[in-house]
């Protein structure tokens, strides 16, 4: 059995994989969404989904606030639960996450830029909501580094210099029946999103107060953790935030490409559809047969422009394939009215309002 199931995560991400046969359930949890992600659908979500009360992984794809709280709260519980000498109410048997100073930020100077650019946003009293989530999610990050060594939690063990790379990580983890191959991020990945933080801060710094929240918009992303997860045969393409080139050329690295392209059975979309992370070069390359995304409108997530290129590239190719929501928005309102799913040869499922997740079963 393989089932993915995409929980309510709001704007975030927060997902689980179910695994093993019936007799022998497994799971793996990859993010914890925004806040309050977890008093109202995660802890529920486990509750009813992780039927042996245990997770053989913990994955925060990457730092951003919409997906590490939830999993700053799920590990703060685990931490009541040993402060009240009762049994945890989860067990987890270890952790993947890759900080940012180990991963970006190796001698502390952006987060030191950062730090600055957020004090003088503030003293002229200019709004930076997206480069706000990038800094608070660093020292999140480094919050939950910290819980985890409390609960005695391993944080990447076996992963040379600390890091889930594709460089430290050669060949595939298997997990019971499992299989995770990390696809990205790779150094290259890295140095190059370090030159785009040194870039975007030194113009921030360089910006008046009028102009300032301009640079909001062009926030350099965060390294996300990418995985190629196979079971039974399936195929799911776990994506965290990472921008599609990176995806595209850590499969090409790690050899999963045939004739430049392949096929998988699920695509979880990256940064909740965003048309800053995708192109319709992307979708034509790299297809699959069913589309996941967790997004709420907020930001524009996802994108129409993204619906837009998925829908008329598996139409192209003669394909027929879902997608499926956590929420309808505005794009997702839009894309049925001008590409109707009858004449385009799709299916668009969006998770009921009064659950928690919804799965997307594949064997």
């Amino acid at each position: 059995m393989f089932t993915l199931h995409a929980v309510q995560a709001q704007f975030g991400d927060s997902l689980i994989l179910e695994f093993g046969t019936p007799a022998q359930r497994r799971y793996v949890l990859i993010d914890g969404g925004p806040p309050d992600t977890y008093v109202n659908d995660l802890d529920a979500a486990l509750q009813s989904i992780v039927q042996t009360g245990k997770l053989d992984l913990v994955i925060l794809s990457h730092v951003d606030r919409d997906h590490v709280y939830g999993l700053l709260d799920l590990l703060a519980a685990l931490e009541q639960d040993d402060a009240n000498g009762d049994p945890r109410r989860i067990a987890i048997k270890e952790l993947w996450h890759n900080s940012f100073q180990k991963s970006l930020d190796t001698d502390g100077l952006i987060t030191q830029r950062m730090q600055m650019v957020m004090a003088m946003a503030g003293s002229a009293s200019v709004a930076m909501p997206l480069a706000a989530d990038a800094f608070f999610g660093v020292q999140e990050g480094h919050r939950l580094r910290v819980l985890a060594k409390k609960l005695k939690l391993p944080v990447n063990n076996g992963f040379q210099d600390d890091l889930v790379l594709l460089e430290t990580a050669t060949q595939p983890i298997t997990v019971g029946k499992l299989t995770l191959r990390v696809v990205g991020p790779n150094q290259a990945n890295l140095d190059e999103l370090r030159d785009d933080w040194l870039d975007w801060l030194a113009d921030a710094e360089e910006a008046d107060p009028a102009t300032l929240a301009n640079s909001d918009t062009s926030v350099p992303n965060l390294s996300s953790i990418v995985l190629l997860a196979e079971c039974d045969g399936k195929t799911i393409l776990l994506t965290g935030d990472a921008r599609s080139d990176h995806i595209y050329n850590g499969l090409e690295s790690a050899g999963l490409l045939t004739n430049g392209k392949l096929h998988i059975d699920v695509l979880k979309m990256p940064h909740h559809g965003s048309n800053r992370n995708m192109t319709a070069k992307f979708l034509k390359a790299v297809t699959a047969d069913t589309y996941v995304i967790s997004a709420d409108g907020k930001n524009a997530n996802p994108d129409y422009d993204t619906l837009k290129w998925i829908v008329e590239t598996a139409s192209e190719a003669g394909r027929q394939i879902e997608i499926v929501v956590t929420n309808t928005t505005q794009a997702t309102k839009e894309i049925k009215q001008s590409h109707k799913p009858a004449d385009y040869g799709y299916t668009l499922t969006v998770k009921p309002k009064a659950d928690h997740s919804i799965a997307v079963q594949l064997s």
